[in-house]
């Protein structure tokens, strides 16, 4: 059973913004941006208490601009998902979840060191270049089910 209800075209847009965001960090960097944008759907907290479609999560308007920035500047978002990107979408919508993106919601690159917390949330771990942060604990139980 999906962690949350998709389309086809969601798989397409979800598999375009994975391969925007994480390319250059291969497959598993790909499926933990994926489990962000997972678990951003199915979280009822924080800022995402009124995103409950992937269509939401990719297009999600925070501080007047788009949270993930590949919408806004990403020339590799615009053009058409691979298959292979597909299959991966698929892998996360259909529970694919793993550390350090299992229950993240947020990731950046900070071309740094990670910082032990980012906006008041706790680092959950590193891959390649990208810093993975969870809610803190009980801000938002519903990352953490299902």
């Amino acid at each position: 059973m999906p962690r949350v209800n998709y389309r086809s075209s969601d798989v397409d847009l979800m598999a375009r913004m994975m391969r925007a965001e994480a390319e250059g960090e291969g497959k598993q960097g790909m499926l933990y941006v994926g489990n962000v944008i997972v678990n951003r759907a199915v979280a009822d907290c924080l800022d995402f208490k009124d995103v409950r479609t992937i269509n939401d999560v990719i297009f999600q308007v925070q501080g007047n601009n788009y949270s993930f920035e590949a919408v806004q500047k990403g020339n590799l978002f615009y053009q058409r998902a691979r298959e292979s990107e597909k299959r991966l979408a698929k892998q996360n919508l259909t529970n694919w979840r793993q550390h350090p993106g299992k229950y993240a919601l947020w990731y950046f690159n900070p071309y740094a060191p990670c910082p032990p917390t980012w906006y008041d949330q706790p680092f959950a771990g590193q891959y390649k270049n990208h810093c993975y942060y969870e809610p803190k604990p009980g801000t938002c139980d519903s990352v953490y089910m299902g």
